[in-house]
């Protein structure tokens, strides 16, 4: 009896693990993320702190392999360390699936805890996306961007405000299952079809200034495995600098290069820099490109940024570097013990990159601008920071070309759609590989390149005249959250009555 009572619920955690993670794109199946959670609320209701932790994790590392399964096409490294890399993720981002069923399972022979969910789910969110390991990635608004009408409300609560409102519609699925009751359903089709009334109105409310510039996005669509080869750096260099002729062409007001465009340091390779520059001051029109910056430190070690550079008609370039890094694929957090990606296909030691630690703000025309390098921007809080600072627009740099033709480069895109109207900015987007694109506050897509074209194209960029809740406050809906969770569970596990 034990054991059929176990199988099933290992089922059930399975089961629930797979809908989650079907739920991310690019399957467009958002939808599932509205019962996905059943089954493994239902486990965690009527099993121990020991089980509910088991199957939380069974529940997290099934759910996390499915939506990021893209992290093993890796093809920057060896088959066997992009595997291993994607299966320690997956392990660690189990890890607090197995928390959260153990905490459950504590709370629930003193209380029902299930109200609870919502906030619970919010704050494990919340913890996950701080510190080095930050991967808010997954958070489960990213599995709704199909619907922005729906998501329309992160520019208040950020992508917590969504995750908490997916959960809520769970539950009231759970009570509908074990209650049977039609009122249930009718309020479940009420908050749904409010949230898009309300959205699209919001989206129609937006006000626009009288202020807008003219950007060129250049997707080359060149192989990163190759652009590094000094047999070919070359061809690539003079095929770049064909399509900043293209771009000058359309007569823009800024062109934007994509991530490490050019296999070249540019701020010592003065030769090159020298020619860029040259038709820059010619066209009297700036371009941001991707670079790898290459110092040394107090050791005399050679220590690599990712950073952009910003050249500008008849004046001296701008640099930004990458505030957050992306653990063991751009640095390793304990080189001297696990250096597992020592040289990746740049022809440098990658786990010697350092994060920069300056939130630019670069100018054109009175209009100011940010710049996020590829996993920046599933960072809420840098593209918040930038907002503060003053920026007026977003744009971001990418190479997902490592990735392929998998759910990474689909995600990635998406993730740039939440950023714009968690800050009400458009945000440009170029990609090296694809996909780039031009996204309005209101998140909506314009002029999107996909995968695998090669592209030079001009988006005109009409700016709002406000910030949003969320750029002003910030998390605070998740830090509500998280106080609420943590005053329930001291209450209820700590103090004595």
């Amino acid at each position: 009896m034990f054991s059929k009572i176990f199988c099933s619920d290992l089922f059930l955690s399975i089961l629930s693990g797979l809908i989650i993670g079907l739920a991310y794109l690019p399957y467009n199946l958002g939808f599932l993320a509205y019962i996905g959670f059943v089954p493994i609320f239902t486990i965690w209701l009527r099993n121990n702190k020991f089980r509910n932790g088991i199957f939380g994790f069974v529940f997290g590392a099934l759910y996390n392999l499915v939506s990021n399964y893209w992290i093993g096409y890796n093809s920057g490294t060896e088959l066997k360390i992009a595997i291993f890399s994607l299966l320690l993720a997956v392990f660690y981002l189990a890890i607090y699936w197995y928390i959260l069923g153990f905490v459950i399972g504590i709370l629930k022979n003193k209380i029902n805890p299930i109200i609870m969910f919502p906030f619970f789910i919010v704050t494990l969110e919340w913890f996950r996306g701080m510190g080095p390991l930050a991967f808010s990635w997954g958070n489960l608004a990213l599995t709704q961007t199909d619907y922005i009408t729906i998501i329309q409300s992160i520019e208040y609560g950020g992508t917590y405000i969504v995750s908490f409102i997916i959960i809520s519609i769970n539950l009231l699925f759970y009570f509908l299952l074990k209650d049977r009751r039609i009122i249930i359903f009718f309020i479940i089709v009420f908050i749904i079809f409010g949230l898009h009334i309300v959205g699209k109105a919001r989206i129609n409310s937006l006000h626009y200034e009288n202020k807008s510039i003219r950007v060129a996005v250049i997707q080359p669509n060149i192989d990163p495995n190759k652009k590094w080869d000094y047999s070919g750096r070359i061809k690539t260099i003079s095929f770049m600098d064909s399509l900043h002729t293209i771009a000058i062409s359309k007569n823009p007001d800024i062109i934007l290069f994509p991530e490490t465009a050019l296999p070249a340091y540019l701020r010592l390779n003065r030769r090159i820099r020298s020619k860029i520059q040259l038709k820059v001051d010619q066209s009297k029109i700036p371009i941001l490109i991707g670079t790898v910056d290459r110092k040394l430190n107090k050791e005399q070690n050679k220590i690599y940024y990712n950073s952009s550079m910003y050249l500008q008609p008849d004046l001296d370039f701008e640099m930004y570097s990458k505030i957050h890094l992306v653990p063991f694929a751009e640095y390793d957090l304990i080189p001297n013990i696990f250096h597992p990606l020592e040289k990746l296909n740049l022809n440098i030691d990658r786990g010697v990159f350092i994060s920069g630690n300056d939130f630019k703000i670069f100018k054109h025309n009175g209009i100011k601008f940010s710049n996020l390098i590829c996993f920046e921007s599933s960072i809420p809080y840098i593209s918040r920071q930038f907002i503060k600072n003053g920026a007026d627009f977003i744009t971001i740099q990418a190479n997902d070309g490592w990735l392929g033709y998998s759910a990474g480069p689909y995600q990635h895109f998406e993730l740039a759609r939440l950023r714009a109207i968690e800050n009400r900015v458009p945000i440009v987007r170029s990609s090296n590989t694809g996909i780039s694109g031009l996204i309005l506050p209101s998140g909506k897509v314009f002029n999107k390149i996909p995968i695998g074209s090669q592209a030079v194209f001009v988006g005109e960029i009409n700016l709002l005249n406000k910030d949003s809740f969320y750029s002003i406050y910030g998390d605070i809906f998740a830090k509500i959250c998280t106080a609420i969770s943590l005053i329930v569970f001291i209450i209820r596990c700590v103090i004595k009555f």
